[in-house]
């Protein structure tokens, strides 16, 4: 199993290649309808100068690590910022048992668009920084800023919460920021997603849960793509492929590619396999990298000067195409 922290070698999906012999002729292919429109509606302007923002905000308070005063007061900041744009907000706390034995003080935050309303879908992200940069190679061990590894999502969550307070989505949006994802070992099992695996143990939301969800993590670099991950495709395939024809629909077709990757162990691979919903991870994937992510990923590059606003404004358009494309009782 591979995991977002260190890209395993999986064998790798099985190609089969048919040719034609003896010159036979192509049968001609039936002629298909065109596919039925998603996005019927013009979709309320996302701001990606305010979601940058909110990002540079987040790492204005320093790493984001468990346990330390930035992580404290991020966390504050994230809190007020969704009650300040109209959301429920649900806190859920606790403690969880890092690998390297150290007691990690978490808090998933729970921000609920428009509470009232019983169809809901869930977007999320992870809001904690890994308390160092391993993949780098003059600076193993320091901390960094964890700008798109973290903070522009979290940054994207935001400036939807904003939008949607005065152009309000025809179904309820679940924003769920989860916390110590990315404290954890890639030789210890379950060790990272400390907080999804705690959620989906434990729910906070008791009632009206989302019927899908999405999760974002590292979708904010300059030139990104995005691929149909592995186990998005075992849980919520039929999520994925609507997710990727609205991004089509809207001019993107070139970043969400439409190619599958490996299974990656991301946050919502425990909120599929313990709490049910299903759930798809939109991930950066750079088949031309070492690692498989992007070239900043958990080095000390993942800083502002990573996060582009131009791929925050796709991922905030995509979203938005997302919640407004949903049909009431279907």
């Amino acid at each position: 199993m591979k995991n977002k922290h260190l890209l395993h070698i999986l064998i790798p999906a099985l190609l089969w290649l048919f040719t034609a012999c003896g010159g036979t002729t192509e049968p001609p292919q039936p002629e298909t309808a065109p596919a039925e429109k998603l996005v019927n509606v013009a979709l309320p302007a996302f701001n990606s100068d305010s979601a940058y923002a909110y990002t540079e905000k987040q790492v204005a308070f320093g790493p984001r690590v468990p346990n330390t005063p930035a992580h404290l007061k991020c966390g504050d900041y994230l809190i007020a910022e969704l009650k300040r744009h109209g959301a429920e907000v649900i806190v859920q706390e606790g403690s969880a048992t890092a690998y390297t034995g150290e007691s990690l003080k978490f808090r998933n935050i729970v921000g609920r668009v428009n509470p009232q309303l019983k169809q809901r879908v869930m977007i999320s992200c992870h809001w904690d920084t890994r308390p160092f940069s391993d993949q780098d190679a003059e600076k193993p061990k320091e901390r960094f800023d964890g700008a798109v590894d973290g903070a522009a999502s979290a940054g994207i969550m935001l400036e939807l919460a904003r939008v949607l307070k005065t152009s309000p989505a025809p179904v309820g949006l679940d924003l769920v920021f989860f916390d110590a994802e990315d404290y954890g070992s890639p030789t210890t099992a379950n060790s990272y997603c400390l907080g999804s695996q705690y959620f989906a143990s434990k729910p906070p939301i008791k009632e009206n849960l989302p019927k899908y969800g999405i999760n974002l993590d590292m979708v904010a670099a300059s030139g990104a793509q995005f691929h149909r991950e592995g186990y998005s495709m075992e849980y919520a395939s039929n999520i994925v492929m609507r997710v990727w024809s609205i991004a089509e629909e809207l001019g993107y077709a070139q970043s969400f590619v439409q190619q599958n990757t490996n299974p990656i162990t991301d946050d919502h691979f425990y909120v599929n396999s313990i709490l049910g919903i299903p759930t798809i991870d939109i991930i950066q994937h750079d088949p031309a990298s070492q690692t498989g992510f992007g070239t900043y990923w958990h080095t000390q590059s993942d800083n502002m000067k990573a996060v582009d606003k131009s791929t925050m404004q796709m991922i905030g358009r995509v979203m938005l195409g997302v919640v407004f494309a949903e049909k009431v009782g279907v």
